[in-house]
């Protein structure tokens, strides 16, 4: 109970850390798998990220259903997180947002690529999903498995991907690492934006961004999370 309890604590400061940082407004979310239980994954009821305390979790079958709501309403787009759970059993941690930066490039085609060593976690390239695809007019939510499950395979091996005139997702090892790529992702769009104004941008090559990922390992995410935690008022756990 101790290490669960833990990684509720470490949750609730990822949201927190999320709405400081200007990733989520009033809306996203982020979810980590149950510790005990790799069917399963915590994820708050349906609440604006910044207000999320450790009651907020809950516990989630892969398929999005409630273990014990106990009258809470969860998150509709949790299929999200669900899905991506069961198409990759390397990931821990999932963050979906709608940080402004991206929004760009998922409605006019142009790529987005790390161009700055810190934003190497985002991966070669950001691919793109669209829901209208596979599922035609909708009201863009990932409100169902199958189109949780479409996703997945969009994302695939990677790290991230862009959702057409909605946000983006981001699949992480653990919770610090998702947050860390989250935020670097919106960083990345945001120069990418800057520097497409000013011309030609000379990208990171495929090598730089892997030898860049191998070196960003516990120590670089915890001195960021540290630091992030200070600016949300959260207290920085030890995680084993």
């Amino acid at each position: 109970m101790a290490k669960l309890d833990a990684i509720i604590e470490e949750l609730v400061t990822a949201n927190r850390i999320l709405a400081t940082e200007g990733i989520v407004d009033s809306f996203g979310h982020v979810s980590v798998r149950h510790p005990q239980r790799k069917d399963r994954y915590l994820l708050s009821r349906a609440r604006a990220p910044e207000r999320i305390e450790a009651d907020d979790i809950m516990e989630f079958t892969l398929e999005g259903d409630p273990v014990d709501a106990r009258g809470r309403k969860p998150y509709l787009e949790r299929f999200i997180h669900g899905a991506l759970y069961e198409a990759r059993p390397d990931v821990m941690a999932v963050v979906h947002n709608h940080s402004p930066s991206t929004i760009p490039f998922g409605i006019t085609g142009k790529k987005m690529r790390p161009l700055l060593h810190m934003c190497a976690s985002i991966g070669h390239q950001v691919p793109l999903w669209d829901s209208h695809d596979k599922f035609g007019d909708t009201a863009l939510l990932v409100d169902t498995m199958a189109m949780g499950r479409d996703l997945a395979k969009r994302v695939g091996k990677g790290r991230t991907a862009l959702m057409r005139g909605h946000g983006a997702v981001v699949a992480g090892q653990a919770i610090r690492q998702a947050i860390w790529i989250a935020i670097y992702l919106e960083l990345n769009a945001k120069l990418q934006m800057q520097a497409m104004a000013m011309g030609k941008i000379k990208f990171l090559t495929n090598g730089e961004v892997d030898a860049i990922v191998s070196r960003q390992k516990s120590f670089s995410f915890n001195r960021a999370w540290e630091n992030w935690c200070t600016r949300a008022g959260r207290v920085m756990q030890e995680i084993d």
